[in-house]
């Protein structure tokens, strides 16, 4: 079999199965490991699939660019918002950061709720500029523009002097294994300052998220309190992540 048709084979089985392992792929490939973890290499640095210990995993399909995402599986992220909303009591102090998700919770957060929202979403601080009780805290600094976000040192020493009950986190990726990840490195330096000083953690992931990976790092899976998720996302979260004590809502 040629290397692009083991390219091919092992792309659709990824799609069928979302994780392949290379004692598997050697075979019904009928070549060595050796040359199965070689073409998983070769994927991953084409940006097909994200290679792991033992295998691979897919990359999240969500679009990148925040205007793409923003009408992007519109009705799974208002049953996530709904879910989220119900989780908040007056006086908290709560961090949104950049994800379409997290401003469909700000688009319905109650007029009567008295909370502090900590941000470096300018959508968010757009979306709640007109909220009658809601004190809005924006980070300020480097704009990420196919983010809307605020992102390097500036927005990273804002966020180290807030103490959030809360962190609304939306999930670019998440797996068992490799924990919470994203496509942009500033971006996953922000996140990282706001896991570390918040109380909860939050993730905000629709179920195709789950149990994909990307290029940089933000949090193992022990960081993460609650998952939120659509109704397909919560069998599949209670399935792959059922003994790391996280709450699957």
């Amino acid at each position: 079999m040629l290397k692009e048709e083991r390219f091919q084979f092992i792309l659709k089985k990824l799609s069928e199965d979302q994780k392949v392992t290379l004692k598997t792929l050697s075979k019904l490939l009928n070549v060595s490991e050796y040359t199965v973890r070689r073409d998983l290499k070769e994927l991953t640095e084409h940006g097909q699939l994200k290679a792991v210990r033992g295998g691979a995993i897919p990359h999240s399909p969500t679009p990148h660019h925040f205007s793409d995402r923003l009408h992007y599986k519109t009705d799974e992220k208002k049953v996530i918002a709904e879910k989220a909303v119900g989780l908040l009591d007056n006086g908290q102090v709560v961090v949104f950061d950049g994800g379409t998700t997290a401003l469909a919770i700000a688009s319905i957060l109650p007029h009567d709720l008295l909370i502090t929202v900590v941000t470096n979403s300018f959508p968010i601080v757009n979306v709640l500029e007109e909220h009658p009780n809601i004190e809005v805290l924006f980070t300020g600094g480097r704009l990420l523009k196919e983010a809307y976000t605020a992102i390097g040192q500036d927005a990273i020493r804002f966020f180290n002097k807030v103490r959030a009950d809360i962190y609304f986190m939306g999930i670019c990726s998440i797996d068992p294994t490799i924990g919470v990840t994203t496509i942009n490195y500033e971006e996953s330096e922000v996140k990282k300052a706001i896991v570390d000083v918040s109380k909860r953690v939050i993730a905000l992931t629709p179920a195709e998220r789950i149990n994909t990976a990307e290029a940089f790092f933000i949090c193992p899976l022990e960081s993460v309190d609650t998952i939120i998720t659509d109704e397909e996302g919560k069998e599949l979260a209670e399935q792959y992540f059922k003994d790391s004590g996280i709450t699957v809502m």
